[in-house]
């Protein structure tokens, strides 16, 4: 039987050491030996020990510039659900291994703290696709961009966190809903506007759950219909 490729290998290892003694007491040169390599074979798969846990963002990111850049003015909301989908398919495929990870970024700040950072590299991938998909850059549709991206990323993120806690045994089909959710507060560019001048939506930062906040958002738009 072949053996498994290092780059699995060196994860295997790493996460193996981090739970028997601490990530910050675990060395590259204690998890290539516990991979059975050497260190120069770690640098050719991971530039630094932090690479092991996360996924490959570079990567991911390229997937979903490329499933965005295939879509026209008419489906572009159908790429944005369809590359959210994608990420979430990511860390579904991983497994364990991305339970593994959740549980030691929980625990470790500057860990926590760089997955946060990557997320906003998402956010922003998503804002400028939107902005474009919304036409000229006023001052209105940059904030409409800002805010539908946020909310892209925060259904994904909490759709993730329910499979990750164990939550969740259905996540693309929760996800494809969260994305429904979303979308249906961003009306397409040009689209008529309700009756009375329309519903301005005020949003800001909150750390209530995504699904406590969607429903409130919805009355309250309807409210504003009715009005």
């Amino acid at each position: 039987m072949s053996k498994l490729p290092a780059r699995i290998r060196l994860a295997d290892a790493a996460f193996a050491l981090f739970d028997e003694r601490g990530y910050e007491q675990t060395t590259i040169d204690d998890i290539a030996e516990r991979a059975g390599l050497g260190r120069t074979t770690f640098f050719r798969n991971y530039r630094s020990k932090e690479d092991v846990i996360f996924p490959d963002h570079d990567r991911l990111l390229a997937l979903i510039r490329d499933r965005l850049a295939t879509s026209s003015h008419s489906t572009a909301l159908v790429a944005v659900s369809d590359a959210v989908r994608l990420v979430l398919l990511h860390y579904v495929e991983e497994g364990d291994l991305a339970r593994r990870r959740y549980a030691l970024t929980s625990k470790v700040a500057a860990l926590r703290d760089r997955e946060i950072a990557s997320v906003g590299r998402y956010q922003r991938l998503f804002r400028e696709f939107i902005a474009d998909w919304m036409g000229g850059p006023t001052e209105s549709a940059s904030l409409r961009a800002e805010l539908m991206a946020a909310a892209v990323v925060a259904a994904h993120n909490h759709v993730l966190r329910r499979w990750l806690r164990g939550e969740s045994s259905d996540p693309v089909a929760e996800v494809d809903e969260a994305m429904r959710e979303v979308l249906a507060l961003f009306p397409a560019p040009g689209s008529s506007p309700a009756p009375g001048g329309g519903t301005t939506v005020v949003a800001f930062r909150t750390g209530q759950d995504i699904d406590i906040l969607l429903p409130s958002l919805r009355r309250l738009v309807e409210d504003g219909v009715e009005r």
